[in-house]
């Protein structure tokens, strides 16, 4: 039986320890372009959440609030918008739901204050990252970044 618990956490240096040695992990994983570890400047000034079972962190949520100066197609100028800079859970414990209650917890937290929820991923598994977003937690598409590497020619 799975008694994860899911909380909102202030940066201590015991949590800034573990989600940089946790952020270390993802990197080695090179399951996203470009991601790098984590310093204390990526992390410090946002909201966390966290996924443990004891004292063992099976993941993590952190992002911030903003307020969108410009309208786009999707958002209003003057929209507060929680920007979710990273979700993250271990290998071991994936496909578990853990990162579904993760976003979940941190959307009832953010409720209060947020119109939207945003985040951008640049994950290689694009189809399960896609899935994960967009059935799992009901989020809609809005736009896509896509790149080719241009053969050069003389």
């Amino acid at each position: 039986m799975d008694h994860t618990v899911i909380e909102e956490i202030g940066l201590t240096e015991e949590w800034l320890s573990i989600l940089v040695k946790m952020s270390g992990d993802w990197e080695a994983e090179e399951s996203c372009h470009g991601y790098r570890k984590n310093g204390r400047e990526d992390i410090e000034g946002n909201r966390i959440f966290i996924a443990r079972e004891g004292h063992e962190v099976k993941g993590y949520l952190f992002g911030h609030m903003e307020t969108h100066e410009k309208a786009t197609s999707v958002v209003p100028a003057g929209a507060k918008v929680f920007e979710v800079e990273e979700v993250y859970v271990s290998p071991g414990f994936r496909s578990r739901g853990i990162g579904k209650m993760l976003f979940s917890h941190a959307e009832r937290a953010v409720g209060h204050e947020a119109d939207f929820i945003m985040l951008s991923t640049a994950t290689k598994n694009w189809k399960a990252i896609l899935h994960f977003y967009l059935e799992e937690l009901g989020m809609e598409f809005w736009s896509a970044r896509l790149y080719k590497r241009v053969e050069r020619t003389v």
